[in-house]
């Protein structure tokens, strides 16, 4: 399957989900967006949230991973709100997430976040953002499905092109606050949830609709904790 079509879901700090599937025609990509409430997406009685997604026993390490296997940190081929501006990954995910903003032009980026405030779904803590040097260690942006993890279920055996595209992917993005992206690190969600448990259902449901857009597996504790976590959804 070319890996292009995907099923797209991003969530801005706010809490607000749009979800944007592809499906396949038969000669041709086809792309529409569902925005969905504006608090939590909502899920069907009895329905197997992970329907369709392989589950593996066991995580199996593969210990070759390296972030350059993903290309470059960020670039501007992505399809965040505004992308394909001169502006990189991160810095139009800042602009999608954060609120009360003020922009500078720095470099190809003419509209880069200068100041900012995040409403932070990880932590449920606001976080002023200035752009500077040390501004990485209050706000960074998070991988939800992490690269090494992914790297670990499939993504070893992508193209170059492929995982790019992965590591930019605004529907596996979400601006975070620093140091609870660096408590997750590579963690799949059997070993690491938001502390903010209200952000449980968002949580879940992105992480899930990533591994479907990728046609990614997740290993066995890690299905039952996303179960747990998609349970708190409201029904639809």
């Amino acid at each position: 399957m070319n890996r292009k079509v995907l099923l797209w879901l991003s969530a801005a700090a706010v809490l607000t989900v749009l979800v944007a599937y592809q499906t396949l025609g038969s000669t041709a990509a086809k792309r529409a967006e569902v925005r969905a409430r504006a608090d939590v997406p909502t899920v069907q009685p009895g329905a197997d949230v992970l329907a369709g997604i392989t589950v593996l026993p066991l995580r199996i390490r593969r210990y070759d991973y390296h972030r350059s296997a993903y290309g470059d940190a960020w670039d501007d081929d992505n399809d965040a709100p505004g992308g394909h501006n001169g502006c990189d990954t991160r810095d139009d995910i800042l602009n999608r997430d954060l609120v009360d903003k003020t922009f500078v032009s720095i470099k190809r980026c003419p509209n880069a976040v200068a100041t900012g405030t995040l409403h932070d779904p990880y932590t449920n803590t606001t976080i002023v953002f200035q752009r500077g040097a040390k501004v990485g260690e209050a706000v960074q942006i998070d991988h939800i499905v992490p690269l090494a993890y992914a790297w670990d279920m499939g993504a070893y055996g992508w193209t170059v092109p492929e995982r790019m595209r992965f590591a930019n992917d605004p529907a596996n993005l979400l601006a975070v606050e620093g140091q609870a992206n660096q408590d997750k690190g590579d963690s799949p969600p059997a070993l690491w949830m938001p502390p903010n448990r209200a952000f449980d259902c968002q949580y879940a449901m992105q992480f899930i609709a990533v591994l479907r857009g990728y046609q990614l597996p997740v290993e066995q504790a890690s299905a039952g904790a996303l179960r747990q976590a998609a349970a708190t959804c409201p029904a639809g």
